[in-house]
């Protein structure tokens, strides 16, 4: 299934001042089964709709990488019967929408300490990513089993191994040195983080590669976040004036 039409005409969107990247953290799926008094997985399940929206919005829109907080390290402590179900839905939700991906040009890429996921899982994600290599129009990262905090441990550690083996000197260790060994490494910081559900905080959420994102907080929950909504945040974001700590 093609995506239509350009949302940049459509929308009125500015081109030169939409983001390259945009990251999201897709807060709220649990409370918004709880206000229906529907179980949570039914929040997450409405929630699955809604990344295709998003996807589907950001690939017309022109933009060149997405990322989408799907699973943290944290949500590994929530109840047993919760995490399988949200893998349950993970699986289907490559299987279904891989072949989708490739026909609009978009790349599966995947975040995160990616062992922890389960054979099954593990098998069904490298398969969509697989199948996706050759997109070139946009990429979508999932951040699965992703901790800002486990990354940044890692490549310090990583970082010293080769320290000690005599690959680095401590004299080359610069920021750019630092990103090449981030999960990141191969993709541009976000120009723009979105949460929903209203929660201000970040959640050890790319702790390093937000240094200088665009933040938008809305207060409505991801079940209910629309195509309209994130064009009019995409709006937003084009009127403010990034400086990057310059005058």
């Amino acid at each position: 299934m093609k995506f239509k039409q350009s949302l940049v005409n459509r929308a009125g969107l500015d081109k030169a001042r939409l983001p390259r990247h945009v990251a999201i953290i897709m807060d709220g799926n649990g409370r918004w089964a709880k206000k229906r008094s529907f179980e949570r997985l039914e929040g997450h399940r409405r929630g699955v709709d809604v990344i295709e929206t998003v996807v589907k919005a950001s690939r017309n829109a022109g933009i060149e990488n997405l990322t989408l907080y799907a699973f943290s390290t944290e949500n590994w402590k929530r109840p047993a019967d919760e995490v399988a179900g949200i893998m349950a839905l993970l699986k289907i939700f490559l299987s279904e929408k891989q072949t989708t991906l490739k026909e609009n040009g978009i790349r599966l890429n995947a975040i995160g300490e990616l062992w922890m996921l389960a054979d099954d899982v593990r098998s069904v994600l490298d398969e969509a990513i697989a199948v996706t290599g050759g997109g070139s129009d946009m990429v979508l990262n999932l951040a699965l089993s992703y901790g800002g905090r486990a990354e940044l441990t890692s490549a310090v550690k990583r970082i010293a191994e080769d320290a000690l083996a005599g690959k680095l000197q401590v004299g080359d260790i610069q920021d750019h040195v630092i990103q090449d060994y981030l999960y990141t490494r191969n993709i541009p910081d976000p120009d723009l983080m979105i949460r929903t559900s209203g929660e201000m905080r970040i959640s050890n959420f790319l702790l390093w590669q937000l240094a200088y994102a665009e933040i938008y907080v809305t207060q409505t929950l991801w079940p209910d976040f629309t195509e309209d909504e994130f064009v009019d945040i995409l709006k937003d974001y084009a009127r403010r004036d990034r400086r990057f700590g310059k005058v």
